[in-house]
């Protein structure tokens, strides 16, 4: 089970690009990830999105095609030996989804929806629940038991920022200690930096504050860190503007390392 690699001197790391954008970008992702992870001994859970459905302009990149998508991250678990995680929109694509990865990921924006959360349990597989914009920790002990109450005990929340007027998101992090009373809980420091319904129709982001984020999480026994990375950010089809260079993630996962075994004593 994925929440069994978690533990009080280690944490679980969920990372990859935004979107599956075709194999050469995916696997070299995953091979700097793989790594990176096996040098510090950090549990590693490989993600990508086979397909984006909530773009707020026609025009954005959606993906590649879902079933080339879904078989590059079936690859990636097989070649590299790790768990992989994707997200669904609809509860039609609970099963397809299910027959590629090992965690399902439910949207933010789609939290409380009953019968993608009863779809997605009933595949077995563990989910992971984003938290929605909207929505406070408190209100998430629901969507956490419409998947146990669906016959699956296996499942994850992720925080990603509250919505802060139109643009902005915030992280409340007297959330985390009511979320980890619900289920392991995971903090995304990448989409919690996006500066959402900019008027050109494309999402922008401050990654310059991803690792504040990441530190804070760590001090307040967060069971993980959720974070998009690319090899080159800017040329990313998909939110590469909240992502992580991967050129900085390891300095920042040591630096989280220290936090951690440090946090750990206390």
């Amino acid at each position: 089970m994925i929440t069994d690699k978690i533990s009080k001197d280690k944490f679980l790391l969920i990372a990859g690009p935004c979107a599956i954008e075709g194999d050469e970008v995916a696997f070299g992702i995953a091979e700097k990830l793989t790594s990176i992870t096996s040098k510090l001994s950090i549990p590693l859970v490989f993600k990508g999105s086979y397909r984006k459905a909530n773009r707020t302009r026609l025009d954005s990149f959606t993906g590649i095609g879902d079933l080339k998508a879904l078989k590059i991250l079936k690859e990636i678990n097989t070649k590299f030996n790790i768990p992989v995680i994707t997200d669904i929109h609809s509860k039609d694509e609970a099963k397809l989804a299910a027959e590629y990865v090992d965690i399902i990921q439910i949207p933010a924006f789609l939290a409380r929806q009953t019968d993608i959360l009863v779809s997605a349990a009933e595949t077995g597989k563990t989910i992971n629940i984003k938290k929605g914009q909207f929505m406070s920790a408190e209100s998430m002990k629901h969507a956490v038991e419409k998947v146990k109450q669906s016959r699956n005990k296996n499942v994850i929340i992720t925080e990603r920022g509250t919505q802060f007027g139109y643009n902005d998101l915030i992280v409340d992090f007297r959330g985390i200690s009511e979320l980890k009373k619900l289920a392991p809980t995971i903090l995304d420091v990448t989409h919690s930096v996006q500066k959402p319904n900019q008027i050109s129709g494309i999402t922008g982001g401050s990654p310059e504050h991803i690792e504040s984020l990441a530190r804070a999480g760590i001090v307040n026994d967060i069971d993980g860190i959720f974070l998009e990375t690319h090899t080159n950010p800017s040329e990313a089809k998909s939110d590469g503007s909240n992502m992580l260079d991967i050129k900085k993630l390891e300095s920042l996962l040591s630096n989280l390392l220290k936090l951690r075994e440090a946090s750990s004593k206390l």
